[in-house]
């Protein structure tokens, strides 16, 4: 939002003449150039100015063309000098419309070259500080279509990543529009003037198998080495990842990056939406005359008998583009018409540029830091014990809780969080939520006799709910009016015997507002699991002028029932879950304190998941299972445990079967957790062994914390004996080994090398570490 006040900030419009450069400069405030005053001498088209965004800590640069629309044309640290963005001429808006469509690249399935992109021209912007967020505000008008288009950024000071969503209106006097797609952000920005050199990155994610990362060329196998001034067309294909429904991370994660792999310098971004989106990379062709050529005689000639032969432009000024959006029309059944008293901003997206893959995610983390809702737990990280990953499995009951909770507190739990079915009457779980009251059949005693055991143990009680859904078989499912369901053609959306809440509707927040404050009120609960088993497909045409939209909404006042619950409750501490890691997007993590990150129950392929998680969840909200059990070796107790510890420890398993060594072993782990968390909260990862993939036989991750760093390995059975890591900086550095306690498993030999370290197994078996590494 628009501080009414404008800062000291400095914003600079760089004026460009003929034949020299001039320079104006302008203070922050409310800028206005009129179409006119920016045309350049007859027949003449040049850029007449640059505007310059300085955030403290990043710098944005965007070109304002005499007569084409505004570009985000560099994007760079404050203390590095300005890039050459010759080839970055992509707008920094598309808008693609039934009634304008693209513009001269024909038909396909891009974001890049529609044809109101083209048609917008600059007409004003502004910046301001409020507080520690630095904004701006570019607008442009499409004086063809009649939409007005403000795009708005927004940083913390100090932190070099910037936040962006588009806003589309009309203007005074004009027709509605009807919007088929709207990037949050566009740019050609820090990739396009070597496109041969590019990586893109992204992470496909499914239900058990999360945060696969890896990259692809941009260019194909084939054309890896093709110089970049060679002639020829440049492809209309693009690299596209998406996700469909209300799992936002349920097919890919809603965040990316490119990559040049000779410099290394990259360009990352999230899409924080927890609904569907879309975000793509391509090539965006940019002519030239090849006047090298002579015989080159280009198109054909009206009226000559000379044939055309080949075309007199090449390709040898192409760029690269990126195009972030939420939902669209062709993959959503997204659309939205705006008019004089309807307009329409995108979901908010945030991008940085950094010297690396890691230094950039570590920026896009910061940015988390700053963005997040504040809370206590936020630093103090406690440690929650969950009854249901290989442990009860959704089937509580008071006899079975008793001696686990006693179990839990031993160990040096500090929040114990009763799993699905205790709701339940019967031996299922599943089509009976909704109702949320407490089961007298599993609870004879009640369960605020269960709850109360947790807290005469020291220990805070949660409960995990599943507060979207409603089961066929709850009474709710026939008390709440079919307007509080999501609906297509008048028909509740069933699936999998539950129907889903609409949160648009008053009649379902009010049903669970009412079942939240009746269980922290009257139970004592202090945490909730909140899951998301099933999802509505593309959403609902209820009271939506498009099924896409109406799922928007609907996404959108979730975001708004969890604001209005925290500040009613603000030492509520809420777990985000959706089948493990479905729904894994900042929209929701900027208000709820941790991510469970999957539903795997092998412990041997955790360790991929877990580190891959930590490059788009921060380290203190990644929720990693540790589920040790009283058959397991204290190797596998070891390597289930440094699962847990490579990020937030969220401790399971059947821990009161244990023996008093194991359980000791289990108690160490937590005692590293209190000892890790207080830097946890500042770490940045880091990947000595490259990004994980799912079969390596070494996993490695590094939480770098300044004074303190802390590495992870896991060793599969199947691996070398050895693998070297490659970790800067450690060579005059203490390494201690914190877990598992030295002397308790047989200890691994650690090397030192010029570029970090080699790690040695002792033995061939599964096993993990823990060290601290310090100055």
């Amino acid at each position: 939002m628009i501080a009414d006040q404008p800062s000291e900030l400095r914003g600079r419009l760089v004026g460009r003449a003929w034949p020299r450069a001039r320079s104006r400069h302008y203070r922050c405030g409310h800028h206005t150039a009129t179409p006119q005053a920016l045309q350049p001498p007859t027949g003449r088209r040049i850029i007449v100015a640059a505007l310059e965004w300085d955030t403290s800590a990043l710098t944005l640069q965007f070109s304002i063309d005499t007569d084409g629309p505004v570009q985000l044309t560099d994007i760079r640290l404050a203390d590095q000098p300005a890039a050459e963005s010759g080839r970055a001429r992509q707008p920094l808006v598309e808008i693609l419309t039934p009634a304008w469509g693209n513009e001269n690249w024909g038909s396909c399935n891009r974001h890049s070259g529609t044809r109101i992109g083209a048609d917008l021209r600059y007409v004003s912007h502004r910046q301001d500080q409020h507080g520690k967020i630095n904004s701006l505000s570019i607008t442009q008008i499409a004086p063809e279509s009649g939409l007005e288009v403000t795009s708005e950024f927004r940083s913390y000071t100090g932190i070099p990543a910037v936040h962006a969503t588009t806003t589309v209106g009309v203007q005074a006097g004009s027709e509605p529009v009807t919007l088929w797609a709207v990037t949050s952000l566009a740019t050609g920005a820090v990739i396009s003037d070597q496109p041969n050199n590019l990586d893109v990155w992204y992470a496909e994610t499914s239900w058990c198998a999360e945060n696969r990362w890896r990259s692809r060329p941009l260019r194909s196998a084939g054309m890896i080495t093709t110089d970049s001034a060679a002639r020829g067309a440049t492809t209309r294909d693009s690299i596209r990842i998406s996700s469909v429904g209300s799992w936002s991370s349920g097919a890919f994660l809603p965040a990316g990056a490119v990559q040049d792999r000779e410099s290394g310098r990259t360009l990352a971004w999230q899409i924080e939406h927890n609904g569907g989106w879309q975000w793509e990379v391509g090539e965006r062709p940019h002519t030239v005359p090849a006047e090298a050529d002579e015989t080159s005689t280009g198109g054909p000639v009206v009226g000559s008998e000379e044939a055309a032969g080949p075309p007199r432009t090449e390709g040898r000024d192409d760029g690269a583009y990126l195009a972030l959006l939420g939902p669209i029309d062709a993959l959503h059944q997204w659309s939205y018409t705006v008019d004089a008293d309807h307009r329409f901003t995108t979901v908010p997206v945030t991008f940085t540029a950094g010297t690396s893959f890691e230094d950039a995610f570590g920026q896009l983390a910061a940015y988390r830091r700053a963005a997040r809702r504040s809370h206590p737990q936020n630093t103090d990280l406690p440690v929650i014990f969950n009854d249901y990953m290989d442990t009860l499995e959704g089937d509580p009951t008071e006899a079975k809780l008793l001696p686990l909770i006693d179990a839990a507190a031993e160990v040096g739990c500090e929040y114990f969080c009763i799993d699905a079915g205790w709701y339940d009457d019967t031996s299922g779980w599943w089509e009976s939520v909704g109702d949320w009251e407490p089961s007298t059949v599993r609870f004879p005693r009640g369960l605020r006799f269960v709850l109360d055991h947790i807290r005469s143990r020291g220990m805070i009680p949660g409960l995990w709910m599943e507060p979207e859904v409603v089961g066929i078989t709850s009474r709710a499912a026939t008390t709440l009016p079919d307007s509080a369901f999501l609906q297509r053609n008048g028909i509740r959306i069933r699936e999998r015997n539950r129907y889903l809440l609409d949160l648009r509707s008053t009649d379902a927040t009010a049903h669970l507002d009412a079942a939240v404050d009746r269980l922290i009120s009257e139970l004592g609960v202090g945490f909730f699991k909140f899951d998301y088993n099933v999802t509505p497909g593309s959403g609902t045409d209820l009271d939506a002028p498009s099924v896409g939209h109406g799922l928007l909404e609907h996404n959108r006042a979730l975001l708004d029932w969890l604001d209005r619950l925290l500040d009613r409750h603000p030492q509520l501490i809420i777990e985000n879950c959706a089948s493990g890691a479905m729904r894994s997007d900042f929209a929701m993590l900027s208000r709820l304190a941790l991510q469970s990150t999957t539903d795997q129950q092998d412990p041997l392929l955790y360790p991929a998941i877990a580190a891959g998680a930590l490059v788009h969840l921060l380290p203190e909200q990644a929720g990693n299972w540790a589920y040790p059990q009283a058959a397991m070796t204290d190797e596998m107790i070891s390597f289930t445990m440094c699962t847990g510890l490579a990020g937030r420890i969220y401790q399971a398993g059947l821990i009161d079967r244990m023996s008093p060594a194991q359980e000791a072993l289990v108690a160490a782990g937590i005692a590293v957790h209190k000892q890790m968390r207080h830097d946890l909260v500042r770490s940045i990862p880091r990947f000595p062994t490259g990004m994980p993939s799912w079969d390596q036989p070494w996993t490695t991750v590094g939480l770098d914390a300044g004074e303190a760093t802390y590495l992870i390995a896991w060793r599969q059975q199947h691996a070398p004996e050895s693998v070297r890591l490659e970790l800067a900086g450690v060579a005059d550095r203490t390494i201690e080994q914190l877990y598992p306690p030295v002397g308790t498993v047989p200890d691994w030999q650690v090397e030192r090398h010029s570029g970090g370290l080699t790690l040695i197994a002792a033995e061939p078996v599964a096993a993990a570490r823990v060290y601290k590494i310090t100055d």
